[in-house]
């Protein structure tokens, strides 16, 4: 019988049901993340991997918010780095989604992994809203579904990868969270279905008409994803994709920008706003690490081109406190 899942609530740091090993580990994998974090968490994934092997087969079950519960493998090198408290997973999309509570949306999740937007937009401080969370692999599908489980249901899952049509692909790779139907069709690998974004539409999944944000992390097939989602994206929606590190031509946004009738908008972190592109060199700047990737935003919908300025305004007004707060505070120390 399998052991019940370490307990970790990321707002206290409470760590509950680990042995002494398991709570030394969870301090090395916390300090790993804390020292790899200042140079893009390079080797982070490999050295929590190695120290994975040292542990026992067990799960954690991260507590993201009061009504978020987030399951995976004890010491899982991609995922291990939720026990640092002062890490944040993907913060440009965080950004948006913290910003788009009152949305009546849709978060299709696409390349969902182990499901955790899904978990953290369904939840109620993020909203409460309608997921479908789409993921191919066989090994990470069992655990997709338990997070939906452990979380009541609230979101539906689909086994299936996205692609620019129906049919079928074979899915390769050695890593959970790189998984891909990219690669050569001949080398085995897991069968698996492939739909086109459009498909929801015509199963009746989604409505062609609503609010949708489409999170892409199908490695390596955004452009065809892209191409089969060409109805969905005129609806008010917003894509939003992986552009790799090492990908100096910037092949994703180079499509979105130049190939498709939509607003290519990526975050700057020198600027701390959503920019919108026009020339593709600020992807030079923006994107220092080879060996990670960086979300770009796509949009053709008045709606969310509107909230996105709003939430650049609200930004803007929140640093500009802080920068206050910050001044007010040194002067009264030098008084």
């Amino acid at each position: 019988m399998a052991q019940a899942p370490i307990q970790f609530d990321r707002a206290s740091g409470a760590l509950e049901g680990a042995n002494l090993w398991e709570r030394t580990a969870a301090l090395a994998l916390v300090a790993g993340s804390k020292i790899s974090s200042h140079f893009s968490h390079m080797g982070y994934i490999a050295c929590a991997n190695l120290l994975r092997k040292t542990l026992p087969e067990r799960n954690i079950a991260i507590r993201l918010n009061p009504d978020a519960v987030f399951e995976f493998p004890y010491g899982d090198g991609y995922w291990s780095k939720l026990l640092n408290r002062s890490y944040i997973y993907e913060d440009e999309l965080e950004l948006l989604f913290a910003n788009s509570i009152d949305v009546d949306y849709t978060l299709l999740d696409c390349g969902a992994n182990y499901g955790y937007w899904s978990v953290l937009v369904s939840s109620k401080p993020f909203g409460a809203h309608k997921a479908i969370a789409i993921e191919p692999s066989g090994q990470n599908y069992s655990k997709l579904a338990n997070n939906a489980r452990i979380n009541a249901g609230r979101f539906e899952t689909m086994k299936c990868a996205i692609g620019a049509t129906r049919g079928t692909a074979r899915l390769s790779g050695t890593k959970h969270e790189a998984f891909s139907i990219a690669g050569d069709q001949s080398a085995g690998g897991e069968e698996v279905p492939v739909i086109a974004l459009d498909n929801l539409i015509e199963d009746g999944k989604v409505a062609a008409t609503g609010k949708y944000l489409i999170k892409l992390d199908v490695e390596g097939v955004e452009i065809e994803a892209i191409k089969g989602g060409a109805r969905l994206l005129q609806a008010d929606s917003v894509i939003m994709c992986e552009e790799h590190g090492s990908d100096r031509s910037h092949a994703v946004s180079r499509f979105i920008l130049e190939q498709t009738p939509l607003k290519l908008i990526v975050f700057d972190p020198r600027s701390n706003r959503m920019e919108t592109v026009t020339e593709l060199s600020i992807l030079d700047r923006i994107k220092v690490s080879t060996h990670v990737g960086y979300n770009v935003f796509g949009t053709a919908s008045a709606f969310w081109q509107d909230r996105i300025e709003a939430m650049n305004a609200k930004n803007l007004d929140t640093k500009n406190l802080n920068a206050k707060n910050l001044n007010a505070k040194s002067a009264r120390r030098m008084q």
